[in-house]
């Protein structure tokens, strides 16, 4: 299987079950949607961000069809004045490639550095989908296993109304 060999310990320690869905690298959205058809999960952008001052970051997490200024996220957020957190930064947290950003990746945060903004209105799906550290496969779990999967690595996260 791709993807990250932990995300899938993880899963299983957990109980969740997924549905494994492979594809070739798919690092944008635009690319990704021509593998999900016939798949009944939500499928989200996961967007790194940092704060002015470098010292803290945030993975903000929404529906991958909607679009959201980061001016807008900045307002919704009020975190102040934030920009995209470099490679380094995605490397040094959560051990993730531009292309392959995942909530997955919480697993290799282990100070809770990272905050988590969760777009409301997931909470509507039944079904929520990521990749496993890896743009090479999909994974489908749950929303309540989404949850699950975030309460164990005890990452701070909060709800908005992010659209």
């Amino acid at each position: 299987m791709n993807g990250d060999p932990h995300v899938y310990e993880t899963l299983e320690k957990l109980n969740i079950a997924y549905e494994y869905v492979p594809h070739p690298p798919a690092p944008t959205i635009d690319i990704a949607m021509q593998y999900w058809e016939g798949h009944d999960a939500q499928h989200c952008k996961n967007l790194f961000f940092r704060n002015h001052k470098g010292n803290k970051h945030y993975l903000v997490i929404f529906d991958c069809m909607k679009n959201l200024s980061i001016q807008g996220i900045e307002k919704m957020l009020k975190q102040g004045k934030l920009t995209f957190a470099s490679e380094k930064r995605l490397q040094k947290y959560l051990k993730l490639k531009p292309g392959s950003v995942s909530p997955f990746g919480l697993i290799y945060d282990k100070d809770k550095h990272v905050k988590i903004f969760l777009d409301i209105n997931l909470k509507k799906v039944q079904k929520i989908s990521f990749h496993p550290n890896d743009n090479t496969a999909s994974l489908i779990i749950s929303f309540e296993d989404f949850l699950k999967f975030l309460n164990y690595t005890g990452q701070p996260y909060d709800f908005l109304n992010l659209y």
